[in-house]
């Protein structure tokens, strides 16, 4: 009877040695995978990186920063595209996050039903359309009509890429405050919406941020919609008017020149672009999320 005990403690100590040591091959086999693609992506990243630096550290210059676009040969600069771009990016900002903010507050504290759903859904559809529709639905509906391309379209466009970023972070930041600081606001006799502003969107002020400047992150470096809205202008243009040059259209434009002075120029407002985004978020990495914790 002993030795049929021993035998089955000895068959199932087999079985289970066995299935460990399968379960640790899988978890070194899935751990060696992981760092593969980390590795891939960090080799990827750190190339792209590099080439910029290397490529565009040639074009940084007084005159870049000071001198608007000009023909080949003209010791031209970035001034004007770098300017427009601040306009149209801030532009963007300015009108989407308000509206987005309100959005994500509905659909956190007041959303229920058909409504609810359908601008759940138009707001996820919107964060994964191509830019190039956004731009072209912007250009049918205010450069056709007006006649004219415009500062004030391109900021319009970027707005609507910018929107349903600021909409799921502020809905999501909003659900995660607890119901108790709610329901404590209006125990002490608070209306809902002064509970909101002034509690929910306090607490919850780290993660709205965050997605607005993520929100300022994807849309700094879009080029397809800007082409069909705001244009580009080799000249100075401060006027939501007219067409403005940005960093996007004028890298565009220069990277396929011929002309050697142009193509460092596209390289550096890659460089600059490419700075401006990767200190972003690194700001919401770091920054934010330092406070957040």
């Amino acid at each position: 009877m002993s030795e049929g005990n021993g035998s089955i403690r000895d068959d199932g100590w087999k079985v289970n040695g066995t299935l460990a040591m399968r379960r640790r091959l899988m978890d070194r086999l899935a751990t060696v995978l992981s760092l593969l693609a980390t590795s891939v992506a960090l080799i990827a990243l750190g190339s792209i990186l590099f080439t910029l630096v290397v490529r565009g550290v040639g074009g940084l210059s007084l005159i870049t920063f000071t001198h608007s676009t000009a023909s080949p040969g003209q010791e031209g600069g970035l001034a004007n595209a770098i300017v427009g771009s601040l306009i149209q990016t801030a532009m963007a900002i300015l009108i989407g996050a308000p509206v987005g903010m309100l959005c994500g507050i509905y659909l956190s504290d007041y959303g229920r039903g058909w409504l609810a759903s359908t601008t759940r859904f138009v707001s996820d559809m919107l964060l994964s359309a191509p830019s190039i529709l956004i731009g072209l639905f912007i250009y049918q509906l205010v450069v056709v009509p007006s006649g004219q391309f415009s500062g004030f379209a391109g900021s319009l466009a970027l707005a609507i890429l910018a929107l349903p970023i600021v909409v799921r972070t502020t809905e999501d930041m909003l659900r995660l405050v607890p119901i108790s600081l709610r329901e404590a606001g209006i125990g002490l006799g608070a209306s809902k919406w002064r509970v909101i502003v002034f509690i929910c969107l306090r607490a919850a002020k780290t993660g709205v941020l965050t997605g607005i400047l993520l929100a300022v992150a994807r849309v700094a470096g879009e080029t397809a919609p800007l082409l069909f809205t705001s244009l580009g202008n080799l000249d100075w243009s401060v006027s939501l008017t007219r067409p403005m040059a940005s960093l996007p259209v004028t890298i565009y434009q220069y990277a396929g020149s011929a002309f050697e002075d142009w193509v460092q120029l596209a390289w550096t407002g890659a460089l600059l672009v490419t700075l401006g985004v990767l200190f972003i978020n690194i700001l919401v990495r770091i920054g934010f999320g330092r406070k957040g914790a």
